[in-house]
């Protein structure tokens, strides 16, 4: 997916984009690497999040950065995936860092 992940991303997209069909695609995701295109796709966003939370840059920045439009959206998502708010998830990474 390399930086594409900040795009909007559909799984038709990618299937086209590798010249293969959405069933084959979804078919691909789930057997080789045990997982659906949609979940992978939020798990690297997610990833490239919590990376980008020392910089500085606000909440809704980060949120732009890997793709959200929308900063609320970003932060729910954020909160399943990691069990704390990115604002919650900054403040643990500084309490660490002293």
């Amino acid at each position: 997916m390399g930086r594409r992940f900040v795009d909007p991303l559909t799984v038709d997209d990618v299937a086209r984009a590798v010249g293969t069909s959405r069933r084959q695609l979804q078919r691909v995701f789930e057997e080789v690497a045990g997982t659906t295109f949609r979940t992978h796709l939020a798990e690297v966003r997610m990833r490239h999040a919590a990376d980008r939370l020392d910089g500085g840059r606000t909440v809704a920045a980060i949120a732009r950065s890997v793709g959200y439009r929308q900063p609320a959206q970003f932060a729910k998502a954020f909160r399943r995936h990691h069990g704390v708010s990115p604002s919650e998830a900054r403040a643990e990474r500084r309490d660490n860092a002293a």
